[in-house]
């Protein structure tokens, strides 16, 4: 249901969110644990699953092909800036051949599969995700551990194993383009340090990462889904969970972000080199300027008022404060708070559960008025 090109994600979001979600539906009611009282958390109460699995999975889909086609054009621009030097094209094209076949490897999608059965499941899901001490829809503890219900098992083997495959496989594409990026930042670059972007050129890449909001929102629809379940059926307040929700929102953008950091130490060069080379350009400058006009070195009868000598001073100053405030990194501040709101906006509902609607709203009025 997938190629390299991508298609048929409308039919790979049905089929996939369904076959996790609609037999967990089937054999709930199997079981008797749509509703009622037979255990605490029925299934149709358990905002965690249908969050994860008709929210959060459909969003993991989509975002592939979202980042798919906003970065797809990055290895062209490269080449069509001529940040990439004629010597190295044929180094660069490698690199970009060298993430394309890791992308489609049958191997290491192998490998993940064993690591979700093997880590993902056994481990993490049944001693840190899982509800312990909660007779839940899926499972009723007990003193040797979680027995599974029958809707449990589809649950633990099926379900769950199809959300961590996502979740890592998205893990593992996130260290491809890492991996990109720091081949590519071993090449030594073309950089311009009077570039208006003030990135020596790399400004383009700073867009790259709205590309990933998507998957950050799947993130954050995930936390709440837990939060939810742990402020409805154990007693937590949404306070509580401060601490994990930092820890989220920042390991997200050090993942998002953190790839750009690889440019850093070229910038820096260029920047270093750009403030002395353009220090010297402008001393030679304005002493020539200072002798000409105002020590008398200027021809007689050539007049002050329409001359270039000014404005050419001024454009000169322009290019030298363009260098001086040049960043190191392809990172705006625009896109951390952009990025940052991805994750929080899914947790924002769950306020209702400490205010009313009319409080939360004039809250928000406040923060942003």
């Amino acid at each position: 249901m997938a190629d390299d090109a991508l298609d048929l994600v409308r039919q790979r979001v049905i089929v996939i969110s369904l076959v996790a979600w609609l037999p967990l539906l089937a054999l709930a009611a199997l079981d008797g644990h749509l509703l009622g009282s037979q255990v605490t958390v029925p299934f149709l109460m358990d905002l965690e699953v249908h969050i994860r699995f008709l929210v959060a999975v459909p969003l993991l889909i989509i975002a592939e092909l979202v980042v798919h086609r906003r970065l797809r054009p990055i290895a062209r621009a490269f080449l069509d800036r001529k940040i990439i030097p004629e010597a190295s094209v044929t180094r660069f094209d490698e690199a970009v051949r060298s993430a394309f076949r890791l992308r489609n490897s049958v191997a290491a999608e192998l490998i993940m599969i064993a690591l979700v059965y093997g880590v993902g499941v056994l481990v993490v899901w049944r001693q840190y995700m899982a509800l312990q001490t909660t007779s839940t829809w899926y499972a009723i503890p007990s003193s040797g551990g979680l027995t599974l219900s029958h809707a449990g098992l589809w649950y633990a083997f099926i379900s769950v194993p199809i959300f961590q495959f996502l979740l890592i496989r998205w893990y593992f594409r996130l260290f491809i383009w890492t991996r990109l990026l720091w081949q590519v930042s071993r090449i030594e670059l073309s950089l311009l340090p009077t570039h208006p972007d003030r990135v020596g050129g790399l400004g383009f890449l700073s867009n790259t990462v709205y590309a990933f909001m998507t998957l950050l929102a799947a993130h954050g629809a995930m936390l709440a889904a837990q939060f939810a379940n742990r402020i409805f059926f154990a007693g937590a307040a949404l306070t509580e969970f401060k601490a994990e929700t930092g820890a989220m929102v920042v390991f997200l953008l050090c993942l998002v972000f953190g790839p750009l950091l690889v440019f850093a130490p070229q910038l820096a060069q260029a920047k270093r080199t750009g403030l002395s080379e353009y220090g010297m350009l402008a001393e030679r400058y304005v002493r020539e300027f200072d002798t000409k006009w105002l020590r008398g070195g200027s021809p007689d009868g050539e007049p002050l008022v329409g001359s270039g000598d000014i404005q050419s001073l001024a454009d000169l100053a322009n290019s030298f404060d363009v260098v001086r405030t040049m960043r190191i990194a392809p990172i705006t501040r625009d896109a951390v708070i952009r990025l940052a709101a991805a994750v929080l906006i899914p947790i924002l509902p769950l306020a209702l559960t400490m205010m009313s609607l009319e409080d939360l709203i004039k809250r928000l009025f406040g923060l942003v008025f």
